[in-house]
């Protein structure tokens, strides 16, 4: 391919042996030749035989639309996103009921097609129950028990569905933060949406999860491109004191933040942690008619703060 400067190759993941043809042509092609690889999957869980691609790629993930991407953004912009989602086809779509069908052919694709793809699962009925009951349950605990007895399967088979779900980038979770990161896996996780739309639940529920697609697009941001270590934890006690979320960069937690629709009246949990651990912290409201410092904890209004992250 002499005369072509850029190569694009899509859901490349899906043919056998990808990374052996990847890696060769990589290996070969001529030094002008960039090549741009884009999947719906993560690459490095799908059939993760062949050779090695360490040291010739940079990852950039592409998640749904944020705020901050969205020009002169304003309220009817940020009730958009938690009506629709941030995927481009429904948030753009003429009328509600055109992004609603949209998202119905998308689950189906996503149960019958992207999932068969990516591993051998008999039993559809179970791994779409799973789903439907995930999202009745974003921002509660995540009990594989519970959700087991639910579908009627195994805990395991349970585990190996969210597995799957993540790494189709339709899930992801939020782990209790933990200098030790192996013990803070083992504790109860959170699950959330890439896509706000497919979240059933209250206002307060889908802007939770709002919130958190935008804060982990910003930490993925930060990684992809500054090349710092990221993730998106929360905080919690054995006394059951909760923060929502806590940014962490390069180990080191940069921010806290509490989530609420209509409530300004300072959190107590936020409070408690401020003045324990001293680290930046942030009660984010959507419906708040003036911003303001509380004694050194930031109360912001959710359409400046989510505007003004970086992606």
């Amino acid at each position: 391919m002499p005369s072509t400067d850029l190569l694009i190759l899509d859901e490349l993941h899906k043919m056998p042996e990808w990374k052996n043809y990847l890696k060769g042509l990589y290996d070969t092609k001529i030094e002008q030749l960039q090549i741009l690889v884009t999947g719906s999957a993560r690459l490095e869980t799908f059939r993760q035989s062949g050779d090695s691609l360490a040291g010739r790629f940079f990852r950039h993930r592409l998640n749904p639309l944020s705020l901050a991407e969205i020009p002169d953004a304003d309220e009817h912009a940020l009730d958009l996103l938690l009506e629709r989602g941030g995927f481009p086809e429904p948030y753009l779509a003429e009328s509600l009921d055109e992004s609603n069908r949209w998202r119905l052919q998308y689950i189906d694709g996503l149960i019958r097609t992207d999932i068969l793809d990516f591993e051998q699962v008999h039993d559809f009925r179970a791994i779409q129950l799973t789903l439907e009951l995930l999202q009745n349950r974003v921002g509660s605990p995540l009990s594989y028990s519970s959700l087991a007895r639910d579908v009627s399967v195994s805990p395991n088979t349970i585990k190996r569905y969210i597995e799957i779900f993540e790494a189709l980038y339709i899930i992801f979770r939020v782990t209790p933060y933990h200098r030790n990161i192996a013990r803070s896996l083992q504790k109860d996780a959170k699950i959330y949406f890439y896509d706000t739309g497919m979240v059933k639940g209250d206002d307060g529920v889908r802007f939770e999860n709002l919130v958190a697609i935008s804060l982990l697009k910003h930490l993925n941001a930060i990684e992809d491109y500054q090349g710092k270590r990221t993730a998106l934890r929360m905080l919690r006690t054995k006394e059951q004191k909760e923060i929502d979320f806590v940014l962490v960069v390069d180990e080191t937690p940069v921010q806290m933040l509490e989530i609420n629709l209509s409530d300004s009246a300072m959190s107590p949990s936020l409070r408690y942690f401020y003045e324990k651990y001293n680290i930046p912290a942030v009660q984010l409201v959507k419906n708040l008619k003036h911003e303001r410092l509380d004694n050194g904890i930031e109360v912001r209004r959710a359409l400046d703060y989510l505007s003004q992250l970086e992606m």
